[in-house]
């Protein structure tokens, strides 16, 4: 079953053309809804801005060997390896997460663009890489959903309630749980249910990438880039005007406060 690629399965019933028009869609809107969180919140001018003041404050240059050295310990400890957080609950469950998604949605794209039929199979590690990466987003994301958060583990708050801020991660674990379960029930011929949790699928995922100006998907991006800007203001000795790394529920898409005991 976990060998299977379910969207060859799918073409049965949608045109390949359909699923990859859908996917391009998706990209879009992941696109656009960045550049417009980026100008309606002028992150991106806040960024350049503060960037441009920290030079000025400076009271030694960086190099652009050293500028290099910076940006890649920035990749290696806090992109690569979530370095900024103490907690381990927090950094493994937020890397579970992201190695996750990266693996769903690299094999989601090649499955569907390179193996859309039961014609052109595909190699049998891309669909178990493509199961394995789903399963990976809900137990990153569900850890996360039920004991992390803060409202639930230091509040506690039902760890069913939600808010905007939530909403990032809630459609994110929704979507990749609906595959699975679309994928499962589609395998094992269940045509109704397979129906019925594709429309689901299909409804989760619209939501996560159409929501993008409205949810906290951009800060994947602007985190690294705020960790960057700390190391360079070190570097040149300027005044730092940016709070320190801290674990925040932000990055997945909460905006509370942290709990005192983590």
């Amino acid at each position: 079953m976990f060998a299977g690629n379910p969207f060859a399965e799918l073409s049965a019933f949608v045109a390949p053309a359909v699923m990859q028009a859908y996917v391009v869609v998706m990209f879009l809107l992941v696109v656009g809804g960045t550049l417009f969180d980026t100008i309606h919140k002028k992150s991106a001018a806040y960024f350049f801005g503060d960037w441009r003041n920290a030079k000025k404050k400076g009271t030694r240059a960086v190099g652009g060997g050293e500028m290099t050295v910076l940006a890649v310990q920035t990749a290696a400890v806090e992109v690569l390896t979530s370095g900024e957080f103490t907690n381990s609950r927090r950094r493994t469950a937020h890397l579970l997460t992201m190695y996750g998604v990266v693996i769903y949605v690299v094999t989601t794209v090649i499955l569907v663009f390179a193996y859309p039929t039961p014609a052109t199979p595909a190699p049998t590690i891309i669909p178990v890489l493509w199961y394995l990466g789903a399963l990976m987003v809900c137990v990153g994301g569900y850890w996360f959903w039920f004991f992390i958060r803060v409202d639930v583990a230091s509040e506690g708050n039902s760890p069913f309630r939600l808010v905007r801020a939530d909403l990032f991660v809630a459609s994110l674990v929704l979507s990749t749980t609906f595959a699975l379960i679309w994928a499962i029930f589609q395998s094992a011929g269940s045509t109704a249910w397979a129906i019925v949790f594709l429309a689901l699928y299909l409804i989760a995922t619209t939501v996560l990438f159409a929501s993008i100006p409205w949810s906290k998907f951009a800060h994947m991006f602007f985190k690294p880039a705020a960790a960057f800007q700390r190391r360079m203001e070190e570097a040149n000795g300027s005044r730092r005007n940016l709070p320190a790394p801290a674990e925040s529920p932000a990055t997945f898409g909460s905006g509370r406060r942290e709990p005192h005991n983590f």
